[in-house]
């Protein structure tokens, strides 16, 4: 089947995407029957681009790389000034993938892109953790009763599969309780404080220079990020309804080099971790930081990597762990949603 898939957002994962496209768009089509043409790309800063017939990727990804704008695809004619809002409904495309920065105060643009698609009878994909915290039982309601798909795989653990798992893996299973590592830098700090045996000030500023951390650190060092990415946990697969402003996350911004050492010496390991459970009709759910014993799977998990332990009825506990960014690793979380939604709709 073929797809008209359009880009909202063009930064890190939308690059990471056409990445993808370009490189595995033979085998997509040979092994799953699945081929995707971007027929339009728009972007805050790069511009925006519209090509009914398909656009290049890897024409795209050399401008950008060259620090070009996509209004340079077309050299001599005039560049598309539209909203993204009215590219939604122009662009013909079947699937769009909302791929825009994440706002989790009030999940907007984000949210409203996504909206204007769903209403208009596309398939939605995203990756973008604002929308799915903030709005999640609404625009699943609207994609139900317009008989599209609203697809999220990448909003809590990047390409590593959560709500594939629960959907296929774990069906028939009862999940009790949900906890995890969902913050690499806030790990990868807490890594080296204790590997390296550095203070608190001195990790976060290495995690600065690798990349790993914003210049201004507090949504993931306060418990911000892991915080979003437990309440759509918390609503999705325990099926509740909370929002952000209903948990008061902890951070590790708190946790001393002295209290790292005392807990190895106990035989135990700080991490960040976020939390989730039902209790009757009440859901219970937290980010702070712990002291995990050495034998927790939870414990061993170091540097950037995320992972999330499972409490099921049936399994009992089960361990998943990888990457929880990355421009490949979050671009492969869209492929995989609009392979879903491929096999769903064969």
């Amino acid at each position: 089947m073929k797809y008209k898939l359009g880009l909202i957002g063009c930064g890190t994962v939308g690059q990471g995407l056409l990445e993808i496209l370009d490189k595995k768009g033979d085998r997509l089509k040979k092994d799953f029957g699945f081929e995707a043409k971007v027929v339009a790309i728009t972007d805050k800063l790069k511009g925006t681009l519209m090509v009914p017939a398909g656009i290049d990727n890897k024409k795209v990804l050399a401008l950008l790389a060259q620090g070009k704008t996509l209004g340079d695809y077309r050299p001599g004619k005039k560049p598309i000034e539209m909203d993204p809002l009215d590219v939604i409904t122009a662009c013909g495309a079947d699937i769009i993938a909302e791929l825009t920065y994440t706002n989790i105060k009030t999940g907007e643009p984000a949210t409203s892109y996504i909206k204007k698609a769903l209403q208009a009878g596309k398939h939605v994909v995203t990756s973008n953790k604002g929308p799915a915290a903030l709005h999640f039982r609404e625009l699943q309601d609207l994609a139900r009763k317009k008989k599209v798909y609203f697809r999220f795989e990448g909003t809590v653990m990047s390409g590593t599969p959560v709500f594939t798992l629960f959907e296929n893996g774990f069906a028939g299973n009862t999940v009790r309780e949900i906890k995890g590592i969902l913050n690499g830098t806030t790990n990868f700090i807490l890594s080296k404080m204790e590997q390296d045996n550095m203070e608190y000030g001195d990790a976060l500023a290495l995690a600065q220079k690798l990349g790993y951390a914003e210049a201004d650190p507090t949504a993931d060092v306060e418990g911000f990020d892991a915080l979003a990415k437990v309440v759509i946990l918390s609503n999705v697969i325990l099926g509740g309804n909370i929002k952000p402003s209903d948990i008061k996350p902890e951070g590790i911004s708190s946790i001393t080099r002295p209290m790292v050492l005392n807990a190895k010496q106990e035989g135990c390991r700080y991490k960040l971790i976020a939390q989730t459970k039902r209790d009757g009709a009440e859901i219970i759910a937290s980010v702070a930081p712990q002291k995990l014993l050495l034998s927790d799977p939870l414990a061993g998990i170091m540097g950037t990597q995320n992972a999330l332990t499972f409490d099921l009825d049936l399994l009992g506990k089960v361990t998943i762990q990888g990457p929880g960014a990355g421009k490949l690793e979050t671009g492969d979380s869209i492929l995989q949603d609009m392979l879903a939604i491929h096999r769903d709709l064969r």
